[in-house]
């Protein structure tokens, strides 16, 4: 990865870690806490979430960015970018007695210890998608063998979200790959979202081939009819383009044991081919998005 060390994990490792501990030592959740320090990049108040990078955690985790929420609430309120802070990062496992349940994290007794007016543009902090910025023509094959490319899309709005389809985590892949059905449902039935174009992207160009993303892609919108591809489409970059196309979406993804660690990156792309909105986390919901893709084509001609 460009901008992220090569040891950074990311969102996914303290679910995947709480879960296989609940399964394999305690059948009771135990909370835990570990002393934690890091950097605020961004702050998004809409899921009351601060996202930061954290340094090393000895023996639980390797510096990462990654979204955080913080308990009580009302201490978002006194964070900036910029900020350096020290906190306590709380762990709750997911209940294996509970199949429904899930594993829990957050930031207590979150200290601001310094301030830059910026937040550090160092090597390992992550470049953040803001609203305005043109996005690169990246390319990709999509689920039927088609070469396409984000220019194509020009005069559409286009959200785009990251998923690989061995996925496993229901938080991660499988709820943004939800949430993007639940979107092409109402596209015909709602004329502000005429014009929308959705593209899940893969990560995972060696296992998801076209085959295997066409498949996907029914199997996700529950039907086999090849219209679907009309206006959801499935897609993986060239091995070789991954990184550029990660670092801009700050999108980072780790081989683990044959699954892959990562986070998650939603984009909405505005007809004019800039970013009109970026979600980092899965907090995000469906009327989020449409809304998003509402205002974006109500502003197409302005």
């Amino acid at each position: 990865m460009t901008k992220f060390t090569s040891h950074c994990l990311i969102i996914p490792l303290i679910a995947a870690a709480l879960s296989f501990s609940a399964c394999h030592r305690s059948p009771t959740p135990a909370t835990k806490r570990y002393p934690f320090t890091g950097r605020v990049v961004s702050i998004d108040t809409q899921s009351h979430q601060a996202f930061i990078y954290g340094d090393d955690i000895p023996g639980f985790m390797d510096a990462m960015a990654m979204s955080y929420k913080m308990k009580p609430e009302e201490t978002l309120n006194h964070l900036h970018p910029g900020d350096s802070i020290s906190a306590e990062v709380v762990t709750i496992p997911a209940d294996s007695k509970n199949e429904d349940a899930v594993s829990d994290y957050w930031l207590e007794n979150v200290k601001v210890t310094g301030h830059v007016d910026a937040a550090p543009a160092a090597a390992n902090t992550p470049h953040l998608p803001n609203p305005g910025d043109d996005v690169p023509d990246f390319s990709f094959t999509n689920q039927s063998g088609k070469h396409i490319s984000l220019k194509q899309y020009r005069g559409k709005v286009l959200l785009v979200t990251f998923i690989y389809t061995r996925c496993p985590f229901p938080d991660f892949c499988p709820r943004m790959t939800s949430n993007f059905a639940e979107i092409y449902k109402q596209l015909g039935g709602n004329p502000a979202l005429a014009g929308v174009h959705l593209l899940s992207l893969s990560f995972d160009p060696e296992h998801d081939t076209p085959k295997v993303l066409r498949d996907y892609g029914f199997s996700s919108a529950h039907t086999h009819n090849p219209a679907l591809f009309a206006h959801w489409e499935f897609a993986a970059p060239a091995a070789a383009d991954l990184p550029k196309i990660a670092d801009f979406f700050a999108l980072t993804i780790k081989p683990e044991g044959g699954l892959i660690t990562h986070n998650l990156s939603t984009a909405i792309i505005g007809p004019d081919g800039k970013i009109v909105k970026w979600y980092h986390g899965s907090d995000w919901q469906v009327s989020d998005l449409k809304k998003d893709a509402t205002d974006a084509g109500t502003h197409k001609g302005q």
